[in-house]
């Protein structure tokens, strides 16, 4: 007899967070989240995510143990403004039992129809910013920290409850010396003066923030058109940069700028810390931090994080402008293998950016609908 709970206090929140240590444990692939992080990013008081969105979080139970969980998720911007009448899940993990997944699901349909939405989309979170997607191709690749892992036969429950395809997500990675440096130092200086552009680099955190703003303006300009594309509040974008930019290298933060100071383009990169978050296991304390702080400082692989070009700058070669500039410090940094987040395979534009770099698609995802 399978039982669903639905959390509601913080020791069961903490339940929450931590099955998917059980379910895999000694997983070489799988990365494990921090887990005060997690629970904090699921705290009404705290993540300002919630101010346009509603989540209810269950706990699937068998003969006394944990077997599975689910996140269900209204954004609300979405419903109401986009009139797009979608229930979200995430943060979706089960043993391989079928009727594990049939009653979290069932659950999630339950409340969409509730609410009289018409669809169910997931695995996704909360918007653009967080994770999305299950992983359909490439399990014998170590993921990473802003993506989920998940066993095969998660694909084969969704797909056996009537779930059918509805987003597809490609992961690349290409060694770093596959980056044919002269031809965009040359791009790059042609493009600088043509359009009277200049590349904007960071060595401290400090001098970053008053930009966030403008990039993640940018952001929403570059990706608005997309079909996944959900708005960025202004109290998200804080909460971001409290959490992430003091953390993130400052040099692997690149801006692009006009003549008048304008913001037209920028990219983020992170040091991979896959393997500092396995070794930290879940906490930051009493080694953990030392983990990460050594990936930081450390890392031979890069993660692309976010990238985006003003619409009226597209299609003119400023990435290059960008990739000149993080040539230079990758290769003072001696990195070795550069990986890309997951893109939407519609995104013709970014797939047209990394072309020249000979990558490969290693891991693929997808999210799964279900009309009501």
């Amino acid at each position: 007899m399978i039982q669903l709970r639905e959390i509601k206090t913080k020791k069961e929140m903490k339940q929450f967070v931590t099955f998917p240590f059980s379910l895999y444990k000694n997983n070489q692939y799988w990365v494990p989240p921090i887990i005060k992080d997690e629970i904090d990013s699921f705290d009404q008081d705290k993540n300002p995510v919630f101010e346009h969105a509603d989540a209810r979080f269950f706990i699937a139970e068998k003969n006394g143990e944990i077997v599975g969980r689910i996140v269900a998720i209204i954004n609300n911007y979405e419903v109401e403004k986009q009139g797009i009448k979608k229930m979200r899940f995430g943060w979706f993990d089960v043993v391989d039992d079928l009727e594990v997944s049939r009653v979290l699901i069932d659950k999630v349909k339950e409340i969409a129809k509730s609410k009289n939405l018409e669809y169910i989309e997931g695995p996704i979170g909360f918007n653009n910013l967080d994770k999305t997607g299950v992983l359909v191709e490439g399990f014998d690749h170590i993921g990473t920290m802003i993506t989920w892992y998940n066993h095969p036969y998660y694909k084969d429950h969704l797909e056996t409850l009537g779930f059918k395809k509805e987003k597809e997500y490609l992961e690349n990675k290409f060694s770093f010396n596959n980056v044919n440096i002269d031809k965009y130092i040359k791009a790059s200086k042609l493009i600088q003066k043509r359009y009277n552009l200049q590349p904007l680099n960071f060595t401290s955190s400090k001098n970053i923030m008053p930009y966030v703003e403008e990039m993640f303006d940018l952001f929403s300009k570059s990706y608005s058109k997309l079909s996944s594309f959900v708005p960025i509040s202004d109290a998200q974008i804080d909460f971001f940069k409290k959490k992430y930019i003091g953390f993130i290298n400052p040099e692997y933060i690149k801006f692009v700028t006009d003549k008048n100071g304008k913001l037209v383009a920028f990219a983020i990169i992170m040091p991979s810390f896959a393997k500092a978050l396995q070794k930290a296991n879940g906490k930051l304390f009493p080694f953990g931090i030392f983990h990460l702080l050594n990936a930081r400082k450390n890392s031979k692989d890069v993660t692309f994080y976010l990238i985006g070009v003003d619409p009226e700058y597209q299609n003119k070669g400023v990435t290059a402008i960008i990739f000149e500039e993080f040539h230079k410090t990758l290769l003072k940094k001696g990195i070795e293998n550069c990986i890309r987040t997951p893109e939407l395979e519609e995104n013709e534009a970014i797939r047209k950016i990394w072309s020249d770099f000979n990558p490969t698609t290693h891991k693929r995802r997808r999210t799964y609908r279900l009309d009501l």
